[in-house]
């Protein structure tokens, strides 16, 4: 056993338990840049070890009530079908240097997809702060008062599965963004738990087609599987303690510099990039906190300071989120 590939997975696990991103952003290009491993490959075991793994996250959340089971027919319908259809796609190119570059180009993409994801959810827990803190009042929707539109819906789910079968990446980024645009009030609470419990048949069905069609390996999938399931059981015990946003911005940056790496973008130039995207991005940052009310800077507090009696619960946090 490559015990290598279980150190990766391990590490994958605790940074998904840590931050709630979706594993498949990260393990695909950790398999790709880091172990030499053909993009194609890459997908299809992580893939397998997703549909292992993302059964845990959703029964988490169909037991907090915040899965709209409307929407997840509705994106299943379009969804589980057009996954399949992508590793079929990636089939027809036929074999060798034709379908591993296309397969890795359009890894690339997913991940700067992933990356503006990271960006709207980022701010779109600061936008739910900054309207706790005001006047205690919801804005959003409840999961159960939605409106569904069943064609837009079933469009999202087709779009996002052909991307999943194809690159492993989008449950958890395109299908967000795509939903967040569809149906702007639903809390992010809903919008995470809906998309996560239809990724669970969404990357069966693409983890399917990969082992029938695609570069599946046991001997790569179960080590993956052995680190990264203890990985995101510590991750997620430690999210209470450790600075998860910044851990967010760090992947961000991370997943940016993947995704012009598998692009075939230069070493100069990603570096020019990713400066630029630093000197921009924080003051950006800062003025969105200052336009929300918040210091431009978050106040540094103890983690272990009391709530006082009466406080409602999050209030303390609010003044000391990291994000």
């Amino acid at each position: 056993m490559n015990w290598w590939l279980t150190l990766a997975g391990a590490f994958v696990g605790v940074v998904v338990g840590l931050t709630g991103m979706g594993g498949g952003a990260l393990m695909t290009p950790v398999l790709v840049l880091f172990f030499n491993m053909p993009p194609l490959a890459a997908v299809s075991n992580d893939l397998v070890v997703s549909a292992l793994t993302k059964p845990v996250g959703g029964a988490v959340h169909l037991r907090r009530g915040t899965v709209n089971m409307g929407l997840v027919k509705w994106l299943s319908i379009g969804a589980v079908p057009s996954a399949f259809g992508g590793v079929l796609i990636a089939r027809a190119l036929g074999s060798g240097a034709r379908v591993e570059n296309f397969v890795k180009y359009a890894l690339g993409v997913a991940l700067l997809v992933a990356v503006v994801s990271l960006l709207v959810k980022a701010y779109l827990r600061l936008r739910e702060r900054a309207r706790r803190r005001g006047d205690g009042a919801s804005y959003d929707l409840s999961v159960h008062d939605l409106a569904i539109r069943p064609v837009a819906t079933l469009l999202i789910g087709i779009v996002g599965g052909v991307v999943v079968g194809l690159t492993s990446v989008g449950s958890g980024s395109l299908i967000i963004i795509a939903l967040i645009a569809i149906y702007p009030r639903l809390s992010t609470s809903s919008l995470v738990g809906t998309d996560l419990v239809c990724s669970v048949p969404l990357v069966a069905s693409a983890a399917l087609g990969h082992i029938i069609f695609g570069d599946f390996h046991a001997s790569v999938a179960l080590p993956l599987v052995l680190g990264m399931l203890p990985g995101t059981y510590f991750g997620a015990r430690m999210s209470a303690t450790l600075p998860s946003g910044a851990i967010r911005r760090a992947l961000t940056f991370v997943l940016l510099a993947s995704s012009m790496k598998l692009l075939g973008v230069g070493t100069d130039e990603t570096v020019i990039v990713l400066v630029a995207v630093i000197i921009v991005g924080i003051p950006t940052w800062m003025a969105l906190r200052v336009h929300h009310g918040f210091r431009a800077r978050p106040a540094a507090a103890p983690r272990t300071a009391p709530v006082p009696a009466g406080v409602p619960a999050g209030t303390a946090a609010q003044n000391t989120d990291e994000d």
